[in-house]
């Protein structure tokens, strides 16, 4: 039996991809993009181009915070010759104040946090950002579930980093075989967990990406989740 649940909280949690389609919707009429781009969806297409190769690199560790938002904000504005840096950093701002406000969740989440919280210490563990993660799970009303939140900003290193999820089972006290990680991302979740002994509880639709192993656990909706934990 589990002593500590984990959880990622981008896209297994608070939609991510939802609520940041939302905000750039904003920023894209707020900032008249519409001179620039075809319409919404060429620029947020260029931006998604960038943004995911961007975060799977923040995630190796292999470029900096400042290096992330700095590239992937320029980038759609620079595949179509636009060169301002004050409308980058305009809208980059309004952006970061924009995106914790905006409250969707993952279908299911409020009723597997209720379910799980009765029953086991819940803790996130994220690499996101630590002036928007709390406020995200603020205004989006899931922060009382929560034993603990481990943030890859405040510790040092981010997830696959097996150091990150040994701080977070230092946290819980409890020892990797009585913990479970669930998250929607294979490398920096569901590798990072496994190479920590921990459980998974992989997030996707999809047949996991890598044949090197079977996670612990798959789950297509956070719903199923209920029967693991039961």
């Amino acid at each position: 039996m589990y002593k500590a649940i984990f959880f990622d909280l981008d896209d297994t949690l608070w939609s991510f991809s939802k609520n940041a389609e939302e905000a750039f919707r904003e920023v894209y009429h707020q900032f008249s993009f519409g001179r620039y781009f075809i319409d919404f969806n060429h620029f947020y297409s260029l931006y998604q181009e960038k943004n995911k190769e961007l975060w799977y690199l923040y995630g190796q560790g292999k470029i900096d915070r400042n290096t992330l938002n700095s590239v992937r904000f320029h980038y759609p504005l620079v595949r179509v010759g636009v060169y301002d840096e004050a409308l980058v950093n305009n809208y980059s701002k309004y952006f970061f104040r924009l995106i914790p406000t905006k409250s969707n969740l993952i279908e299911g989440a409020i009723d597997v946090l209720e379910a799980s919280a009765s029953k086991y210490p819940l803790y996130i563990l994220s690499n996101g950002f630590k002036e928007l993660q709390y406020e995200k799970m603020r205004n989006s009303n899931i922060l009382q579930y929560f034993s603990g939140v481990i943030l890859s900003d405040e510790v040092g290193v981010n997830k696959p980093d097996a150091r990150i999820f040994n701080y977070a089972l230092q946290k819980a006290g409890v020892i990797n075989s009585e913990a479970l990680m669930v998250g929607d991302n294979w490398v920096a979740d569901i590798e990072g967990a496994k190479n920590a002994g921990i459980d998974q509880a992989f997030l996707s639709k999809k047949v996991s990406p890598n044949n090197s192993f079977i996670p612990t656990y798959q789950i297509s909706s956070l719903m199923d989740l209920i029967d693991v934990i039961r």
